[in-house]
């Protein structure tokens, strides 16, 4: 039926919850940064970590309303304005160590393994195009034990822009060679992923999760809908 499956991730293959507000977070994190010499308390490690987001946010949004930042940059900042050099490794381990720390929970939705191992059966191909930042997402598609099921992955923090532009689209389109027509975006947001599909000619498939944005009626512009949150229902519908 269709050649290459392009998915989602956060709302469609996984159900995570997360809190960045909770005192826990910052108070602990704080504590991190101050194990590597940059000193702060928990309320000012917060204050600055979320005006220095929407600062780069404000900043990319000039040249594109859908420009992606990166995080790495965030941590780095916090770090230098404390006069610490970091590597990349130690980037990374604060960054995952953040992430865990604001994860309520993480899990794949029921049928997600199987599907994924079908496509492979079948010899699909499988992409992520995700809206995500890859200091989170690389280690959490590692932990989920999903990574190898991928031809490709394409991440909005890493390309600095995402969906539902045309350009992030195209992006993984070009690099991997991908046709429209032989392909099929699954995702649980109608317009970051099934009104851009469409903007570069793309069937596609919404699943509506608890996670999804509110969106009370099947929309118009999906080429399959699942309503109900079933990812087990997904197999029947497009795989053939």
């Amino acid at each position: 039926m269709y050649k290459n499956y392009i998915f989602d991730l956060y709302g469609t293959l996984v159900d995570i919850r997360t809190n960045e507000n909770k005192p826990y977070l910052w108070e602990k994190m704080a504590e991190v940064f101050g194990f590597y010499g940059a000193r702060y308390e928990k309320s000012e490690l917060k204050c600055a970590y979320f005006t220095y987001c929407r600062e780069l946010e404000s900043t990319a949004r000039e040249s594109d309303e859908f420009a992606e930042i990166d995080l790495d940059l965030v941590f780095r900042k916090l770090f230098s304005d404390k006069d610490v050099e970091i590597d990349d490794s130690t980037l990374n381990a604060v960054m995952m160590f953040t992430r865990s720390l604001s994860t309520k929970f993480i899990c794949l939705y029921d049928g997600v393994e199987d599907f994924l191992k079908a496509l492979k059966k079948k010899k699909k191909h499988v992409y992520l195009l995700s809206n995500a930042q890859r200091g989170f997402t690389r280690p959490e598609l590692k932990l989920l034990g999903i990574e190898k099921y991928f031809n490709g992955i394409f991440i909005s923090s890493e390309q600095g822009v995402k969906k539902p532009s045309p350009k992030f689209f195209n992006g993984l389109m070009d690099r991997y060679l991908l046709k429209p027509q032989d392909s099929i975006m699954i995702g649980n947001d109608a317009s970051s992923d099934i009104a851009g599909a469409k903007s570069v000619g793309m069937d596609s498939l919404y699943i509506h999760t608890e996670i999804s944005p509110e969106c009370p009626e099947p929309p118009s512009d999906a080429t399959f809908t699942v309503m109900d949150g079933d990812f087990r229902k997904i197999k029947d519908l497009i795989l053939k």
